[in-house]
């Protein structure tokens, strides 16, 4: 059985500011344009079962940058919609919610189109993903590889290892690195988290 490479993509301005960024497809920076060309050599020389990668273009674009050719883009590896928080930090949230936490209490409807997403939604995306990557993992034709974003990745692991969608909040996940979910003893672990060349 191979193992399953979560990379999340280079630094968007969003990123550095601290801004929930999930529909609002806004480029790479400079520095993540740099920090996704650098896991090129962490994911050469390995077989791909199946690479999918979000259909925004900072999920698209870092998997280019990265070498990885023919990634298939999936709309269930869209990052958490924020609903109306996109574009607003957490500092700024607290300032009127002090007691928020993204993680239990979710996020209020944005505009049309955008209702927001609790994490038992985002953790049922997360098991429809995870039922493909099994799939594949099964074939014993190599790894499977998820460009994505911080907080679905969060939440797609928790779910990897049997952890309710919340847990997610334990797993801090930095922008272009590179995190590796294997087996131990037939169980799903994390064997690295975070890694850069």
């Amino acid at each position: 059985m191979g193992d399953l490479l979560l990379v999340r993509h280079g630094e968007t301005e969003w990123s550095v500011s601290g801004q929930h960024t999930s529909w609002t497809d806004l480029p790479l920076t400079t520095h993540g344009e740099e920090q996704a060309k650098s896991l090129a050599p962490l994911l050469t020389g390995r077989t791909y079962a199946l690479a999918l990668s979000s259909p925004l273009g900072r999920a698209i674009r870092t998997a280019e940058l990265a070498g990885l050719t023919g990634a298939v883009p999936d709309q269930d590896l869209h990052e958490w919609d924020y609903g109306g928080y996109e574009g607003v930090t957490t500092v700024d949230i607290h300032r009127t919610r002090p007691d928020w936490d993204l993680w239990t209490d979710g996020v209020p409807p944005g505009p049309e189109g955008h209702p927001g997403e609790s994490p038992e939604q985002i953790g049922a995306r997360a098991d429809r993903v995870l039922a493909r990557v099994e799939k594949a993992l099964a074939t014993d034709d190599g790894d499977v590889i998820l460009v994505a974003h911080a907080h679905f990745l969060r939440v797609l692991t928790a779910r990897r290892l049997g952890l309710p969608p919340a847990e997610g909040r334990l797993f801090q996940l930095a922008t272009g690195t590179v995190s590796r979910l294997s087996t131990e003893h037939g169980r799903p672990v994390v064997a690295e988290w975070n890694r850069r060349a």
